[in-house]
């Protein structure tokens, strides 16, 4: 069977790319399917996450304004399904255009859209009425076209909420990335948190909480891992802070597993997410995490109160008592720990493929 996904670029550190380099290359070498990916604009960049070989790429060229990009967004695409003739195509494009592809298509072929997150990603914190008013009216726009794909796919339980009136949609999880034998021994006095600098992440919300860590426990240290941006603030506002020897902050690490592996906690601040790749990565190396309840994925992954702690969001003071108790409580740290990696092996890419290749049969039948 051939399968074509399409989607903007996986020569990143995202969480997108990594879950389609594991998804794309266990589906080629273990199941047997002839897989394409369809980027824009690519120019040949090196990957940041292995590909299976038997992986092929198509690379399209898109520039200019807005028409001229549509129409050679269009071209190119139709051009990739002429040339594959895939069986199913697979639309990973959490922008808007990605939501015409039945329409770009044009023929009955089966198109199954993935979405990796949640809808807040169109939400702002400095929002305009004018800007909230157009952000809804985007959703409307959405779930109109949603209606058109074969199947519409989302990560978690909590997500289905946003999409209320799809009878189309499914539920699958993203795979794990890995999971060692060995565990953290939760000894290192380090605490990690992993993702870009954004206002979804939270680390102005982390830092606050921070603060009030350090103050108790002064020699441990706090490592942020993810792409820099430095029009978020936070370098200056970990010297505000006065926490600069406490928190340093790494460029995206390719060998993430070693780094889980030295730490001996996760913490999630994220304001919105889609899933929260992290937390089961963190998880299948043993650690315990404290997040933010947020909407959607924490509460999907952790057990609150057996292999990790779910908080208010926003409340950073929360989020800090909770780093606080598992830092003073060993015992507690090490239980939550051994519960954590034992939950998250309903995420090994096994199982999750499996529920990929029954919905790949259901459909061509």
């Amino acid at each position: 069977m051939k399968l074509l996904y399409v989607t903007n670029a996986v020569h990143g550190s995202g969480g997108l790319e990594r879950v389609l380099s594991i998804k794309a290359s266990g589906l080629a070498d273990k199941f047997g399917y002839e897989v394409t990916i369809m980027t824009l604009n690519s120019f040949g960049e090196p990957l940041f996450y292995a590909f299976n070989k038997k992986v092929q790429f198509y690379d399209v060229a898109v520039g200019g304004q807005s028409i001229q990009y549509i129409k050679e967004y269009i071209i190119g695409v139709r051009d990739v399904i002429k040339k594959v003739e895939p069986d199913i195509i697979c639309v990973c494009d959490d922008g808007l255009k990605g939501f015409f592809m039945p329409i770009i298509v044009g023929t009955k072929k089966p198109i199954i859209y993935e979405r990796h997150v949640s809808k807040e990603i169109e939400m702002h914190h400095d929002g305009s009425f004018f800007r909230k008013c157009r952000t809804r009216a985007k959703w409307l726009v959405m779930e109109l076209l949603a209606k058109k794909f074969t199947f519409f796919i989302v990560l978690t339980e909590g997500n289905k909420k946003e999409w209320t009136s799809l009878k189309n949609i499914r539920v699958i999880a993203n795979p794990l990335s890995f999971y060692p034998e060995q565990s953290s021994t939760l000894d290192h006095k380090k605490v990690i948190a992993v993702g870009k600098q954004s206002y979804q992440k939270g680390y102005d919300l982390l830092l606050q909480a921070w603060q009030l860590v350090i103050k108790k426990h002064p020699s441990w240290n706090l490592d942020i891992y993810g792409k820099k941006e430095e029009d978020i603030g936070l370098e200056k506002f970990v010297v505000q802070l006065d926490l600069k020897s406490s928190v340093s902050f790494h460029d995206p690490e390719k060998d993430i597993e070693k780094k889980y592996l030295e730490s001996a906690l996760y913490v999630m601040s994220s304001r919105y997410e889609g899933f929260g790749m992290v937390l089961i990565e963190a998880m299948a190396c043993g650690l315990p995490c404290v997040s933010f309840n947020c909407n959607y994925g924490p509460s999907d992954i952790i057990a609150n109160g057996i292999d990790g702690f779910l908080v208010e969001q926003k409340n950073y003071k929360q989020l800090a008592e909770k780093i606080i108790l598992l830092i003073d409580n060993e015992t507690l740290r090490k239980e939550m720990g051994a519960r954590a990696k034992q939950n998250v092996i309903r995420y090994l890419p096994e199982t999750i493929l499996n529920e990929w290749d029954n919905l790949f049969k259901e459909i061509i039948k």
